[in-house]
C-alpha cells in the first residue's frame, strides 16, 4: 500500500513538473514574440535603454555588489513566498500557474530584446547576463510551484472532497521545500551580484562593435 501510494505521488509530481515546465516554455516563447509586437517608438526607446545599459557595463559601472545581492534576494524571496502563500490558500492555485507563465515571459522578453537588436552577439550577451542566475532561479520557482500545487491538490482531494487525511505532513513538506528554494534563490543572487557583472563586462564590447 505504501509503495503504491509513493508511486502515485511520484507520478503526480512528475505530471505537475511537466505541466509547469510546458507553461514556463510557452511563457518564454510568448515573451520573445512580444518584442516584435512593440510599436516602433517602444522599440526605439527599448533599444536606447539597452545601449545605455551596455555602455554602463562596458565602463565597469556596476551597482554595489552587497546592495545588488540583497535586492535580488529580497525580490526572488518575495516571488517564492508569494507562490507558497497562494498554494496555501488553495484558491490561489491558478495564480501560481500565472506566475510561472509570467516568469517565462520575462525571461523570453529579456532574451528576445537583446537578440532582436544584436543578433548572434545578443545571444552571447544573453548567455552572460540573463542565463546564469536563471539557471538556479527558474528551477527553484518551478520546484516551489509544484510543491504549492501539490499542497493545494492535497487539500482539495483529502480535506474538501473526502474530509480525511492529515494536513500537517503536507503543510510541513511545503514549508520545508519553500525554505530550501529560498536558499537556492539566495545562491542565484550571489551569482547575479558577483558572477554576472564580470560576464557582462566581458560580453558588452561585443555589442558595441
Amino acid at each position: 500500500m505504501r509503495s503504491n501510494g509513493w508511486k502515485q505521488r511520484t507520478a503526480d509530481s512528475l505530471m505537475l513538473y511537466v505541466f509547469v515546465g510546458v507553461l514556463f516554455a510557452v511563457g518564454v516563447v510568448f515573451g520573445a514574440l512580444a518584442v516584435h509586437a512593440l510599436t516602433l517608438e517602444q522599440q526605439q526607446n527599448l533599444s536606447g535603454d539597452l545601449d545605455r545599459f551596455v555602455k554602463t557595463m562596458e565602463a565597469g559601472m556596476f551597482p554595489d555588489v552587497t546592495d545588488a545581492f540583497w535586492s535580488r534576494t529580497v525580490f526572488y524571496g518575495k516571488w517564492i513566498a508569494l507562490i507558497g502563500v497562494l498554494g496555501m490558500t488553495v484558491v490561489g492555485l491558478p495564480f501560481v500557474l500565472a506566475l510561472d507563465f509570467l516568469k517565462g515571459a520575462l525571461v523570453g522578453f529579456a532574451i528576445g530584446t537583446v537578440v532582436s537588436e544584436h543578433g548572434w552577439k545578443g545571444i552571447l550577451f544573453a548567455l552572460a547576463s540573463v542565463v546564469p542566475p536563471n539557471m538556479i532561479v527558474v528551477p527553484a520557482i518551478m520546484i516551489a510551484s509544484v510543491a504549492a500545487l501539490t499542497f493545494s491538490l492535497h487539500v482539495i482531494r483529502y480535506r474538501l472532497m473526502q474530509s480525511k487525511g492529515k494536513l500537517r505532513p503536507a503543510f510541513t513538506s511545503l514549508c520545508l521545500m519553500l525554505v530550501l528554494m529560498l536558499l537556492a534563490v539566495s545562491a542565484a543572487s550571489l551569482v547575479e551580484a558577483y558572477v554576472s557583472p564580470a560576464l557582462m563586462r566581458w560580453a558588452a564590447p561585443l555589442l558595441m562593435e
